[in-house]
C-alpha cells in the first residue's frame, strides 16, 4: 500500500480525457467507413434517368436503350398491332396485367401511357435471356398472330403489349419501368410521375 495522497481530481481528468480521445478516434474511423455505404457516383449515374428522343422511331421500330444496366425497349405500334392486341386476350397468361409489372399508369390493355408507344425492359421474364423483335414475322412462331416479341432460348412468346402467352416457360409477362413523357418526342425512362407533358 503507497503513502501517496489520493488525487481523484487528477484520476477523473485522466479518465475524461482518455474518452474523449477514444471517442474522436473511434469517430475517425467510423466516418469513411459509413461513407463507403453510400453509392458511388457511378453507381448513382448507372440508376439515374434516361432521356430518350423517340421522335424518329418508324411504325413498327423498336428502339434499345440502356437504364440502370438493363436493355429498354421502345416499340412503335401501328394501328394493325393495337387492333391484334384484342385478338389474342384468350391465349395470354395475364391479358388484364393483373400481376405488378408495370406502373399502375401502365395497367391497361395497352400497357402504355400512349398507345402508339410500348416501353418495357427487354428481358424475359422466365431466366433473364433477351427476347427478338419480331414486328411482322411473329405468325411462323404463334398461329394468327402478326408481330410481337419471341425469347428463343426457351421458346417464350409475348404479344405486342408484352403480355406472355399461356403453355411457355415466362410467369409473367415483360416489366414496364417507370417513364414519363416530357414531350410529344421525348419520354424520360426512370421516373414515375406517369404522366405526359
Amino acid at each position: 500500500m503507497s503513502n501517496a495522497p489520493l488525487n481523484n481530481g487528477r484520476r477523473r481528468f485522466l479518465t475524461a480525457t482518455t474518452a474523449v480521445v477514444g471517442g474522436l478516434g473511434a469517430a475517425a474511423v467510423a466516418v469513411p467507413f459509413i461513407k463507403s455505404w453510400n453509392p458511388s457516383e457511378k453507381a448513382k449515374a448507372a440508376g439515374a434517368p434516361v432521356e430518350v428522343d423517340i421522335g424518329k422511331v418508324e411504325e413498327g421500330g423498336l428502339l434499345r436503350v440502356e437504364w440502370r444496366g438493363k436493355p429498354v425497349w421502345i416499340v412503335r405500334r401501328g394501328k394493325k398491332s393495337l387492333e391484334e392486341l384484342k385478338k389474342v386476350e384468350d391465349q395470354l397468361r395475364d391479358p388484364n396485367s393483373q400481376e405488378e409489372q408495370q406502373p399502375e399508369y401502365a395497367q391497361n390493355e395497352f400497357r402504355s401511357i400512349k398507345e402508339e408507344y410500348f416501353i418495357a425492359v427487354g428481358i424475359c421474364t422466365h431466366l433473364g435471356c433477351s427476347p427478338t423483335h419480331l414486328p411482322n414475322t411473329f405468325g411462323e412462331q404463334v398461329k394468327g398472330v402478326q408481330s410481337g416479341f419471341f425469347c428463343p432460348c426457351h421458346g417464350s412468346k409475348f404479344d405486342m403489349a408484352g403480355r406472355v402467352f399461356q403453355g411457355v416457360p415466362a410467369p409473367l409477362n415483360l416489366v414496364v419501368p417507370p417513364h414519363t413523357y416530357l414531350s410529344d418526342t421525348k419520354v424520360l425512362i426512370g421516373v414515375d410521375d406517369g404522366g405526359e407533358a
